[in-house]
């Protein structure tokens, strides 16, 4: 089993660059989208045809923002979008799909570089997410969340950590929220496998910092801990042009 998630910053954009025909060649079994930034109906019939599998599509109510979008090679046995909150649903950060074994959620996390209040904003989001899965893990349920966390857990995790300690995406209170997740039978699977291995899944367009190798890894697989025994590779494909993040690959047995 193969899922690949990736922020594609512009959905429309990485379709006329043809930077997405890479992600379908892969033969995945769910590709998970970020930040597409448009609904379906703005795609032209050329971008449309593009699109090789089904999909469940949740764009934000502002038109150019945010939006996810989970294609699949099987339908999912249920597709719910958001978190039932009213708070965040509006910015179309979730697509959670059944399958038999497991639950998988597919998320933009939100940015809180625009102020104090994003940043709350973006705790809270954590806080509902983590909530639900609690109840779902109380359940028995087996969970992957997969998508732009929007923030480095550790200093492994970007290229100059002391640099960026008061700089959203590095916050200590935004970091506390991923070992929260991790504290609650959760596993960061690429970090499980490859505890010392120095690799990044996004870089800002100024700089030259991607070819400089000055980025940040923000897109995870978290695993609920009772998936880990299928666990067998988390591929992160920095090589992957199209968009500031690169996509990150999950294979399971």
């Amino acid at each position: 089993m193969k899922i690949i998630t990736w922020n594609v910053n512009g959905i429309r954009a990485v379709l006329n660059k043809k930077a997405l025909d890479w992600a379908f060649m892969q033969n995945a079994d769910w590709l998970c989208l970020q930040e597409v930034k448009a609904s379906p109906d703005q795609l032209s019939d050329e971008q449309q045809q593009a699109l090789k599998y089904p999909f469940a599509w949740n764009p934000a109510q502002r038109p150019g923002y945010s939006g996810v979008a989970t294609f699949y090679r099987e339908p999912p046995d249920e597709t719910l979008f958001g978190l039932d909150d009213p708070r965040f649903d509006a910015e179309g950060r979730v697509i959670r799909t059944r399958q038999q074994d497991f639950i998988l959620y597919n998320i933009y996390f939100p940015n809180g570089q625009r102020g104090r209040e994003r940043v709350e904003y973006k705790l809270e989001f954590y806080a509902r997410l983590l909530e639900i899965c609690d109840d779902l893990h109380c359940h028995g349920e087996n969970i992957i969340i997969t998508g732009d966390f929007n923030t480095a857990h550790t200093s492994m995790d970007l290229k100059n950590p002391e640099e960026n300690n008061a700089t959203s995406g590095f916050l200590p209170e935004e970091r506390e929220w991923v070992q929260k997740f991790l504290d609650h039978h959760f596993v960061d699977a690429y970090r499980y496998l490859y505890p010392d291995r120095i690799q990044y899944t996004w870089w800002t367009y100024r700089f030259e910092a991607r070819a400089r190798g000055i980025g940040w890894r923000i897109d995870y697989f978290l695993l609920s801990e009772s998936l880990i025994p299928h666990l067998k590779d988390v591929i992160i494909h920095e090589e992957v042009p199209g968009s500031d993040h690169c996509p990150v690959e999950i294979v399971m047995v």
